[in-house]
């Protein structure tokens, strides 16, 4: 069986090569033109991020032609495919993987939302390749990602909302944008449709960090052992702090230290910093 996704769960390079996982890139639109999401080192974007605001680019989806090309290339040698995305409720990624169906009717391809996107996604990409490693029925793979993407939680804080805003992926948060742009949202992805709501706004990124690990503490409490990715876009500083409250807090088995893609990061900003949390438990026994 082999595995798609697409370049919002913010799988490393090493991810990628170790795991031969298919990534379609998402599209980052500038004024002069459109380029993959791959093609710029996290710096070289949020450095141009910084030097264009307040104007902001857009993003687009791969086409329905991108995945069918795909899916061929693959069913070549193995025609059973998961193609695994970002939350329906944020991208039409997978609508377009989805209609890209018909144009490779040589692949056996099952489409899987997982309701969430960056540190979150990945965790439930990382499982479907292991699970077809092992040699996991598709429906075993599809229970366990369903347990997954019940029990993880994807939560961040922004320096400023501005960039959602710009970018209309606001969500819920809409509410509370005329008092938020001053404070700190803490923000989260919600399991019932992967959009956006909001935990609490805080008056300081200190305070609004705090608020976010005593949220995962209430989720979790203190004995659960957890796998953790901090997540960070151009914040590494607030990245490290954050890393220590968790350790304070919660049973860390498992915590390493990422970037955010340039396609989410259109969307946040570059100070944006973050926790995919996941139990341990469901991310053992199937390598």
């Amino acid at each position: 069986m082999k595995i798609v996704t697409d370049s919002a769960a913010d799988l490393p390079v090493e991810d990628i090569s170790k795991e031969e996982i298919s990534v379609l890139p998402l599209y980052i639109q500038f004024p002069e033109g459109e380029i993959g999401s791959h093609q710029l080192t996290h710096d070289e974007f949020y450095n141009r991020l910084r030097d264009m605001f307040p104007k902001i680019p857009t993003t687009a989806q791969p086409s329905s032609g991108q995945f069918a090309k795909v899916f061929r290339e693959l069913a070549a040698t193995d025609p059973e495919i998961l193609s695994v995305h970002i939350s329906s409720g944020l991208s039409g990624t997978i609508e377009s993987a989805r209609a890209a169906i018909d144009q490779a009717p040589e692949a056996k391809v099952e489409t899987w939302d997982t309701l969430t996107l960056s540190g979150a996604e990945r965790f439930q990409v990382l499982a479907a390749v292991w699970g077809a490693r092992a040699g996991w029925t598709k429906s075993a793979i599809l229970e366990r990602l369903e347990q997954i993407r019940k029990h993880s939680e994807l939560v961040f804080i922004l320096e400023t909302l501005e960039y959602l805003a710009r970018g209309g992926r606001i969500g819920r948060v809409q509410g509370m944008l005329g008092t938020l742009l001053k404070l700190k949202p803490v923000i989260k992805v919600e399991h019932a449709d992967g959009k956006y709501s909001t935990v609490g706004k805080e008056r300081t990124t200190q305070k609004a960090l705090a608020s976010l690990v005593s949220y995962l503490e209430s989720v979790y409490g203190k004995d659960e052992p957890l796998w953790i990715s901090v997540m960070h876009g151009q914040f590494q500083e607030q990245a490290d702090n954050i890393v220590r409250m968790l350790r304070e807090r919660l049973n860390v088995a498992k915590i390493e230290v990422l970037r955010v893609s340039p396609v989410l990061g259109v969307h946040t900003g570059p100070e944006v910093v973050g926790t995919a949390v996941v139990p341990m438990r469901l991310m053992e026994g199937i390598e």
